[in-house]
């Protein structure tokens, strides 16, 4: 978990950014397993959401995470600063592994908050989340 406080700009951006990820939340599409997720991508000072959306065919199921990331790239964005995710679950959840890859091709020093929609949040550096991550840098090994 990253630890220190947060400057007051970034601490209104990291806010806003984690309520557009509950508004997004409610627009989730998870019948089957009913655990709704909320992501937003804050790059280059926007703010871009997703929700996850189910299939009863499970695995071509997306992440939230991954839909926000989509909706970054169509706007032409490529730089990941912050990536907020807010569930009901009874603690904050962080992204999935395949979110984490995801995440960590646009953003690897992006800060990524968790919320739950009761309010407890945790912070942590996208690099403490995927230690020794695989990168573009890996492909020419």
């Amino acid at each position: 978990m990253t630890e220190g406080p947060v400057p007051e700009e970034a601490k209104a951006l990291i806010d806003e950014a984690v309520e557009r990820a509950r508004d997004a939340m409610d627009r989730a599409y998870a019948p089957y397993s009913g655990f709704a997720v909320g992501a937003a991508i804050v790059a280059n000072g926007q703010i871009f959401t997703g929700q996850n959306i189910e299939n009863a065919s499970y695995p071509v199921s997306v992440c939230a995470e991954r839909n926000a990331v989509g909706r970054m790239i169509d706007a032409g964005e490529r730089r990941i600063d912050v990536v907020a995710v807010v569930t009901a679950a009874e603690s904050p959840t962080p992204p999935c592994g395949a979110c984490r890859q995801v995440l960590w091709e646009f953003g690897p020093e992006a800060l990524v908050v968790a919320e739950t929609t009761g309010g407890e949040r945790i912070m942590w550096a996208l690099e403490d989340l995927l230690p020794s991550a695989f990168g573009p840098d890996d492909l020419g090994r």
